[in-house]
């Protein structure tokens, strides 16, 4: 029994740090590719009106 319970926390925990590490990795390229994205809106000489609206919302539209 005491064997089970060893190998069952082994598991447990390598299984936890696997999941773990996933998702981070996971988190991680999607916030790589929005920010991608943000860049490449940025710097675009037409821009979207979604960069627009988001510009506006901070207040940071030039009111000319």
């Amino acid at each position: 029994m005491h064997a089970f319970v060893s190998y069952a926390f082994i598991g447990f925990c390598v299984g936890l740090i696997w999941g773990l590490g996933c998702a981070l990795a996971l988190l991680y390229s999607i916030y790589l590719v929005g920010y991608r994205r943000a860049v490449q809106d940025s710097i675009a000489a037409e821009k979207p009106e979604r960069f627009k609206r988001a510009m506006k919302k901070l207040q940071v539209i030039d009111s000319r």
